[in-house]
């Protein structure tokens, strides 16, 4: 039988755990919940109904260890519900008000990006080989994002024209940020036992660290 609860609250890890399974999963429900034909942006999938659209409210939940962390997540919960209110100019989809979109995705990107950054400090401040581990795989998580931005942020200078050959460009840039995103969150849970050793490893059952 599982033990009482030690905190009223859901622990930050809880949630980064949550939250990387969420990035995961998110094209995945995107693409299969909006239905055919495939989406060529995974912000389309708002725009056809599809209940994907509200996950990303659960960066709200997030408050971090810092003020710093607190403010970012914020700004990429409001950033993200803006790439949802303001279609982007995909498919049918017209662009209701120019450059909202793809600024407020630039923004939530970047700052997936930074918190991959902050995790790789905390981690390279232990001596844990299992941190150090995750310290490498955050800094391969960042520069996965940072791609993705470049790549869709090319692809618009260039008027189109890799999105012209790779018509899904957008959403597969999309989705590789998502997915470096989740599973740099996944590991900051500290849940996962291949990369936390046994003292630092955490439980969202018992609310306790170690074994």
């Amino acid at each position: 039988m599982l033990p009482k609860p030690k905190s009223l609250e859901i622990d930050h890890r809880t949630i980064k755990l949550l939250v990387g399974f969420i990035a995961l999963s998110l094209a995945t429900l995107a693409s299969t919940l909006s239905g055919p034909p495939p989406i060529t942006s995974i912000s389309a999938s708002y725009h056809a109904g599809g209940p994907a659209r509200d996950i990303c409210a659960f960066l709200l939940a997030y408050n971090g260890k810092s003020r710093t962390e607190m403010i970012l997540s914020k700004v990429a919960a409001v950033a993200a519900f803006l790439v949802a209110i303001f279609p982007c100019r995909c498919g049918d989809n017209v662009e209701v008000v120019p450059f909202v979109h793809g600024t407020a995705a630039a923004v939530m990107f970047v700052i997936l990006a930074v918190f991959c950054f902050i995790f790789r400090s905390r981690a390279l401040a232990k001596g844990y080989r299992q941190a150090k581990l995750r310290a490498a795989t955050y800094a391969v998580c960042a520069g996965a994002i940072v791609l993705s931005i470049a790549v869709i942020a090319l692809d618009h200078l260039l008027d189109g024209s890799i999105t012209a050959a790779i018509p899904r460009l957008i959403f597969l840039g999309e989705n590789l940020a998502l997915v470096a995103f989740g599973i740099a969150w996944l590991f900051a849970s500290r849940v996962l036992p291949f990369i936390s050793s046994s003292e630092e490893r955490f439980s969202p059952f018992t609310g306790r660290e170690g074994q």
